[in-house]
């Protein structure tokens, strides 16, 4: 009988200690955003980033990270050319060097050169042909950004489509803007520690709600949107994967 009783207190001490020994250990993680306007946040009421603080408040109410720290190379305007460039630059190469995650958000601007140079006689085909080099520049990119950190998680973000007024005459938008997305998300599985978050979903019919005044950029509620995306996609294993094991989810359901 006393036996028993040393051998049940013995057993419940190591759960204890298991359960003490399984308590998550917070990390703090490092987060490059770069790309065009939807990184530079133009939209957002606040000019704090767009989707950027909202992210970072739901990655920090992770029990395993402690800070969530983010550099913002947002640029509107900026096509995958141009960010390609810009990877040269040396302040955005130091932050992607000691990144933890980079995330991307480009391509929008890459259809919106399509409509300008096309303007008079614009058909689905000219947005075909494009979308072939499209898919060459962000393989280069995110090769780039590989070369500059091999330790580094990616996370590419898709676009989604304000373009309905635009292309009116195609009527062939949400087409147009679903095959460029598969071209990212294709391209984006050719490397490794790299997700692709569609969004394209959240801007479809009805989400008025959403957009900025000029009804092409998001609001608020838009980037709090794309925000909530990013971290449904990456969250749990995904983000395990992300940051080489720096992130390790001990407990499931951890939030």
């Amino acid at each position: 009988m006393i036996a028993g009783l040393f051998l049940t207190a013995f057993l419940a001490g190591c759960g204890s200690e298991a359960e003490e020994a399984a308590a998550p250990v917070p990390q703090n993680i490092h987060v490059v955003s770069i790309g065009d306007s939807l990184t530079e946040g133009v939209g957002d009421s606040t000019a704090s980033g767009g989707y950027v603080p909202y992210l970072e408040q739901q990655l920090e109410s992770l029990d395993e990270i402690d800070d969530a720290s983010f550099v913002n190379f947002g640029k509107k305007g900026n096509r995958t050319d141009q960010l390609l460039k810009r990877l040269q630059i040396e302040n955005v190469k130091a932050e992607i060097a000691k990144a933890d995650i980079v995330m991307i958000t480009i391509g929008g601007n890459d259809v919106v050169k399509v409509v300008k140079e096309n303007w008079s006689d614009l058909t689905i085909e000219h947005f075909e042909q494009e979308e072939t080099g499209y898919g060459e520049r962000l393989h280069a990119i995110l090769t780039e950004i590989r070369n500059q950190n091999n330790d580094a998680g990616i996370v590419l973000v898709g676009i989604y489509n304000p373009f309905g007024k635009i292309f009116i005459e195609t009527e062939d938008d949400d087409e147009i803007v679903r095959s460029w997305n598969e071209t990212g998300k294709t391209v984006a599985s050719e490397f490794d520690q790299t997700a692709f978050v569609s969004i394209e979903n959240i801007f479809s019919e009805g989400s008025d709600g959403l957009f900025f005044e000029d009804q092409f950029h998001p609001n608020d509620l838009g980037y709090e949107q794309i925000a909530g995306r990013i971290f449904d996609t990456i969250n749990g294993a995904a983000l395990e994967k992300l940051t080489n094991q720096k992130i390790v989810f001990v407990n499931e359901g951890s939030n």
